[in-house]
């Protein structure tokens, strides 16, 4: 039984540090500016970290939840074509998910394909839960993704009346290699904090959640970027897509300087760009 997933990363991975380079070059071949085409470019690793997180969580809720009585129908995140293995060895769950060599569509157009590999303890009750997974041979729109990520998860309450909700801390280290060879490395931390959607564990598609963080992406070229999130990204996985709908992200190389917007909540995927400046919209799914 597939339930619902904290559709963040970053929790996702949110993940998902805006980073990127320019078409102006200097001596040691590093670039000037942070163009916007590097900021499309990096969008697409932050899409593939915030789906593979997504798919993480719901398995792990899917085993948390297995033995719940849910209040409506159960609305499932993953695609049908998707061919789930549990395994429970000495109290620890191991799950593998193929989407085979083929591949499957997820909810929000995007395309996987291969295996993920996910284990967390038995022990539901436990205060803080550890969420790791690997690859094996996955795919995320074409993209070759390698490394590990791990998601800490507890349950928070803000104050004496505030009911009691999942926070998670993410662990960043991947390599992403585009279809053209290119490879890119992301590093970093993510916390995110579920706001809406906590009680209604079998319905997915009402869970907000904001995301705080910093990391760092290196480019082919060797670029690194520095990323921070300085207002909270705000994600609604009703609007069945991985980019954030509000917050605001700051980016930096060398003497450059960016700030990314993701708007006011509305269900997009544009983000207004600043400069120098020059404020400019862009589409981070071009």
């Amino acid at each position: 039984m597939k339930t619902k997933f904290l559709f963040i990363g970053t929790l996702v991975a949110l993940s998902f540090f805006i980073s990127c380079n320019s078409d102006e070059k200097t001596n040691d071949g590093s670039s000037d500016a942070i163009t916007n085409t590097e900021i499309v470019t990096n969008s697409k690793i932050d899409a593939s970290i915030q789906d593979v997180t997504a798919i993480a969580e719901d398995q792990f809720n899917a085993q948390q939840n297995l033995t719940a009585k849910p209040s409506g129908p159960v609305k499932n995140f993953l695609p049908s074509c998707a061919t789930i293995t549990t395994a429970l060895t000495n109290s620890t769950w191991t799950i593998t998910v193929d989407f085979g060599v083929e591949g499957c569509t997820l909810e929000n157009g995007n395309t996987v394909k291969g295996k993920m590999v996910i284990s967390f303890s038995n022990d539901f009750s436990a205060s803080t839960q550890t969420i790791s997974y690997t690859f094996d041979g996955f795919y995320h729109n074409g993209k070759k993704l390698q490394g590990s990520k791990s998601i800490v998860r507890s349950v928070k309450s803000t104050d004496l009346l505030a009911e009691a909700h999942p926070v998670s801390t993410a662990a960043i280290d991947m390599t992403i290699t585009f279809d053209d060879g290119s490879v890119y490395t992301r590093k970093g931390t993510l916390v995110k904090e579920m706001t809406a959607g906590y009680k209604t564990w079998s319905d997915w598609e009402d869970n907000v959640y904001v995301v705080t963080g910093s990391g760092t992406t290196t480019f082919p070229n060797g670029d690194t970027f520095s990323a921070e999130i300085t207002t909270p990204l705000e994600f609604k996985a009703s609007c069945k897509t991985p980019f954030p709908v509000k917050g605001i992200v700051s980016i930096t190389k060398n003497d450059a300087k960016a700030i990314i917007d993701y708007g006011n909540g509305d269900c997009d995927t544009l983000a207004k760009v600043t400069k120098d400046g020059v404020t400019e919209e862009i589409d981070l799914k071009k």
